[in-house]
């Protein structure tokens, strides 16, 4: 990768980034595709957020930004202006500056999320889900469910009240699909099971739910990208069941930033053929 002045700079914020996969994805598309770009990850901390944002955006040449954890839903503050599914998922994970110098955000996870259930042949449209986590991942996989007709979704955290605010925020915004805050992250009853919470990044960490109790019929997603195939994965497909990691979803949801950057041929080459993609992540 050649960089020279006229080279586009994006970056990736987060706190920590070490795990974050996108500049590597991200990095190889830019290349392929023929975009004089870079994305960079940069580790800021909460406290500096708001300012690094306003600050960063005064350079000409910073195209864009990724959010990552915990960013996600604090970065909403500082925007001029959001999509629908941002609002009712309350968090953004893509900012950019219009031509009027405002700053506008999106949300394409959970975008990246549906996207993933079609490829890989997971019915979801009029089906229960259960999601555990409650942050912006989960929050963006609620809305993109809700806003494409799943018969209900319902939401667990074990800190209390976190879930109940992400449900009648997406409910709200989405009122065609019936939203629920659990008590625990029990699976029985559910059609499809997604942990988007942070278990399984952690060598001692306990399984997101008890796999025993996931139906016999029921798909199983877990869309953390670091130690794939998780024990969450690992143990449901141990039971037969069909469990895939969280790759797919940031596969499926590139061509959304890429447009929304202003990169629409390279998004129409992406949709058409992402297998080097593939490959590169899954590795």
């Amino acid at each position: 990768m050649r960089i020279t002045g006229k080279t586009q700079v994006y970056l990736i914020v987060g706190d920590p980034v070490e795990q974050v996969r996108a500049p590597e994805v991200f990095n190889l598309v830019f290349e392929r595709t023929g975009i004089d770009a870079i994305l960079v990850p940069a580790r800021i901390a909460p406290q500096q957020l708001d300012g690094f944002i306003r600050t960063v955006f005064q350079a000409a040449n910073v195209a864009g930004m990724f959010l990552a954890i915990p960013h996600k839903a604090p970065a909403m503050r500082v925007l001029d202006e959001c999509s629908a599914l941002a609002r009712a998922a309350g968090a953004v994970n893509a900012i950019r500056r219009d031509l009027e110098g405002r700053l506008i955000g999106a949300l394409f996870d959970g975008q990246g999320f549906v996207s993933a259930l079609d490829h890989f042949g997971i019915p979801w449209r009029g089906k229960r889900t259960l999601v555990i986590g409650a942050g912006g991942g989960a929050s963006a996989i609620a809305a993109s469910l809700a806003a494409g007709h799943a018969a209900s979704v319902t939401l667990y955290d074990p800190v209390p009240g976190k879930a109940l605010e992400v449900a009648v925020r997406v409910q709200s915004g989405f009122p065609g699909c019936t939203l629920h805050a659990a008590h625990s992250s029990d699976p029985a009853g559910f059609d499809v099971v997604v942990n988007a919470s942070p278990l399984g990044l952690g060598i001692d960490d306990p399984l997101p739910c008890d796999v025993a109790r996931i139906e016999g019929h029921a798909c199983v997603v877990d869309i953390l990208m670091k130690n794939q195939p998780t024990p969450f994965v690992r143990g449901a497909r141990a039971r037969g069941l069909v469990a895939q990691p969280g790759f797919e979803m940031l596969i499926q949801q590139a061509p959304h930033y890429l447009e929304f950057f202003g990169h629409t041929a390279a998004a129409q080459t992406l949709r058409q053929n992402a297998d080097f993609v593939r490959e590169l992540i899954s590795t």
